[in-house]
């Protein structure tokens, strides 16, 4: 009637208590440090520091658009350092990309409102994009909050030199810049902004040779800086010695090709020379850099001209004349013929001997009565509009011939200058 009681098997009992707890350990200890299927194991975060580091040798070297990444690389790191904004929109200024430069440095301001050089190259942004009044307030804010900002005092010097280009700025301007370069030089000797500031108003006062040192002295700090060899170039081409323009212009065009003033400039300055294909060479270049802007489509159109390219000047040159659609779907905005604008004035009496080598004397004579009577003073306009007018009467008078020669070159036009003060 007993039952037959079995005996344990601490055998079983110990193993299994082992795997518990192994189970245990491995839950704890081993699991929770597996990263999960599917989810990329973290990577380690690089310091805004060392994005600023990369950013400032790229600059060096000339990488400003590599540069202006490496900063925003940086932004992302650290999106609360208002100074890494500003030297982003400083890059961005220098590499000619202006409406980013602005919101970049407005970027500055919204993290800090009361930053002077925040504001100071928030103007001299709005100051390349043609808009002077808001680029001085912006640099007047700057000075008024560190009246010891070099950089503000440089900016500003350009501020003012550009609006008294513009028309909106008087002479008083000049005078202003002259002693703001001083200023500027005063306390940040050895800035490139100071010299290049100082060379700007140099410039613009016709102190062509002391203007070049200026530029010199910048390029020593920087060589690799397009802007300044831009700069340099101006002033060799004014004074006349154009090898040296166009090694200053293919050095520009070199380090920031997708530029259009280098390529413009040197189709100037070719052009100048009497070297027309090559002028219009480079011409086609700059225009293919910007198809948009219609400045570059006039000089084009000149270059058509002085190769005997007459429909093709025509059609280039209207859309300076009578804006439009351009034939590579560009909106083009025309340009108004205005006194104290002598190169738009060549723009338009080029449009007009085109059209009367063309026999489409209606239009030609048009343009002709149009440049008399908005720009009288100026001879070389009002020459050319009586050379469109005297074809065409001669068109009236006889059937046209063929005209195998080619187009007699339209002369550089030079602005007329007013007496400058001392710098």
């Amino acid at each position: 009637m007993n039952k037959r009681r079995t005996r344990p098997n601490w055998f079983r009992i110990i193993l299994m208590s082992l795997l518990v707890l192994a189970a245990a350990y491995v839950n704890r200890y081993i699991v929770s440090n597996v990263d999960p299927l599917g989810v990329p194991s973290p990577t380690p975060t690089v310091s805004a520091q060392t994005f600023i580091a990369e950013a400032e040798g790229l600059f060096e070297q000339g990488k400003l658009l590599p540069a202006a990444d490496a900063y925003k690389r940086a932004i992302v790191s650290d999106p609360n350092n208002s100074a890494t904004h500003i030297m982003l929109a400083r890059t961005l200024a220098f590499a000619g990309q202006y409406k980013e430069a602005q919101t970049s440095a407005e970027d500055a301001l919204l993290l800090n409102p009361s930053s002077s050089m925040a504001h100071a190259v928030r103007g001299w942004a709005l100051n390349f994009q043609g808009e002077y009044i808001e680029a001085e307030s912006s640099v007047k804010r700057a000075l008024e909050l560190d009246p010891n900002n070099a950089l503000a005092h440089a900016y500003y010097v350009e501020v003012l030199v550009d609006s008294y280009y513009s028309g909106l700025g008087g002479f008083d301007g000049v005078e202003k810049a002259i002693e703001e370069s001083k200023v500027a030089q005063a306390l940040a000797p050895d800035d490139l902004e100071t010299h290049r500031a100082r060379g700007y108003i140099l410039e613009a006062t016709g102190n062509y040779e002391e203007a070049i040192r200026e530029y010199e002295a910048a390029i020593a700090i920087n060589p690799n800086i397009a802007d300044l060899y831009l700069a340099i170039g101006r002033n060799y081409r004014i004074l006349g010695i154009y090898d040296q323009a166009v090694d200053s212009f293919t050095r520009a065009d070199a380090l920031n090709p997708q530029d259009p003033n280098p390529d413009l400039l040197l189709s100037r300055t070719y052009a100048t020379i009497g070297e027309y294909g090559k002028a219009l060479q480079f011409a086609e270049s700059s225009v293919a850099n910007n198809p948009a802007d219609t400045n570059l489509r006039g000089n084009l159109g000149v270059m058509y001209y002085r190769n005997a390219y007459w429909e093709e000047a025509i059609q280039e040159l209207s859309y300076v004349v009578k804006g439009g659609l351009s034939q590579d779907g560009n909106e083009m905005e025309a340009i108004n013929l205005v006194p104290n604008s002598p190169r738009i004035a060549e723009y338009y009496f080029t449009y007009g001997l085109a059209l009367a080598r063309m026999d489409q004397c209606g239009e030609a004579l048009q343009i002709a009565q149009l440049i008399i009577s908005r720009v009288p003073t100026d001879e070389l306009s009002v020459d050319n509009s009586n050379e469109i007018i005297n074809r065409c009467q001669q068109s009236l008078d006889s059937p046209p011939a063929e005209e195998a020669a080619s187009p007699e070159p339209t002369l550089e036009s030079v602005p007329t200058e007013e007496a400058t003060p001392s710098p």
